[in-house]
């Protein structure tokens, strides 16, 4: 036989048997009753932690989630706006040569070193061609 916790005919049943039997079963079945009634609080308090718990895991998930969207779409700017940086220096260095070659003074040692270089590399063409003749 099984007990259930708020069985009204076991309770009703426990009643008519503290009547009929003497004063010495009453203090255990008081016991039983005391057993009883601190069961269900305590089932009920843990359902409703691990609700809580649930649900703060189920908020925790969405949670990360939206964060692991915000990281790609933060990732993705990051990587244009690098991309933009690298493309804007090659362009500042393009123009900052071209101002010197259109006789700026500013950068003049650095113009005349990268043509000397420009320079250098044909004279090692121009020498390996005519190597190979």
């Amino acid at each position: 036989m099984q007990i259930f916790v708020g069985d009204k005919n076991l309770k009703q049943s426990f009643k008519k048997f503290i009547l009929i039997k003497d004063s010495i079963t009453l203090p255990i079945l008081n016991c039983i009753n005391l057993q009883m009634n601190k069961k269900p609080s305590l089932i009920e308090v843990l359902e409703e932690k691990i609700i809580g718990l649930l649900n703060k895991l189920k908020e925790n998930h969405l949670i990360l989630v939206k964060q692991e969207e915000s990281q790609l779409i933060l990732l993705e700017k990051n990587k244009s706006l690098e991309d933009k940086i690298m493309l804007l220096q090659k362009e500042n260095k393009s123009l900052k040569i071209a101002n010197n070659l259109l006789g700026s003074n500013e950068g003049k040692s650095q113009t005349k070193t990268k043509i000397n270089g420009l320079i250098k590399e044909v004279d090692d063409c121009i020498n390996q061609l005519s190597e190979m003749n």
